[in-house]
């Protein structure tokens, strides 16, 4: 993941520089009184001056898709696609789906939807479009949704959950599984410690 830090400063950074002025003033004025006062001043500092050092957890401003970012949806994809691969419903559905092809294309129109809302409307991270495939489609869904489908494809056909004899059956079948998949994986990329 891209982070670009310069664009985090907010007025946070102008609270802890008062802060640590405020502090550095009290220990100045506390220099003649007894050592545990002084001590106990110094650590304010030290501490003070770890929440200037550490980036914001939420606020970021994301950029790019790299392999961090790949593995990231990865986990995620895999995290809630477990579940879905081995509970019946997920192929009940499917099944379902199958048999109503409209159905079927709103399932998987809702999950890019979601991917996309969680990436760019929901604003848990700021991420900004960076060098788009072929100049219009954003790499970061894209890779997102892609790793997503090669995993449900990956872990339904690994794990005999489907029937490849019966093509359009599996991969509406897969697809219930992609949407679940897609989702864990992009909460898996943007969430905070990714």
């Amino acid at each position: 993941m891209s982070v670009d830090e310069s664009e985090d400063s907010n007025g946070e950074d102008s609270e802890v520089d008062e802060l640590l002025d405020e502090l550095e003033a009290l220990e100045l004025a506390v220099a003649d009184e007894d050592y545990e006062t002084q001590s106990r001043v110094r650590e304010s500092i030290r501490m003070a001056r770890r929440i200037e050092e550490t980036p914001p957890v939420f606020g970021r401003v994301i950029k790019g898709f790299d392999r961090h970012d790949a593995a990231e949806a990865l986990v995620g994809s895999v995290v809630f696609g477990i579940p879905m691969v081995i509970e019946g419903g997920t192929l009940e559905v499917g099944a379902y789906l199958a048999t109503h092809p409209a159905y079927f294309l709103g399932t998987l129109l809702f999950g890019v939807a979601i991917v996309v809302g969680l990436l760019y409307v929901a604003e848990i991270q700021d991420v900004r479009i960076v060098d788009p495939l072929f100049g219009v489609i954003p790499r970061r869904p894209t890779g997102l949704l892609a790793i997503a489908a090669a995993t449900a494809v990956a872990m339904m056909t690994a794990w005999g959950r489907v029937d490849w004899g019966e093509p359009w059956v599996a991969a509406c079948q897969t697809g219930v599984c992609f949407v679940g998949m897609a989702i864990g994986g992009a909460l898996g990329d943007i969430l905070p410690g990714s």
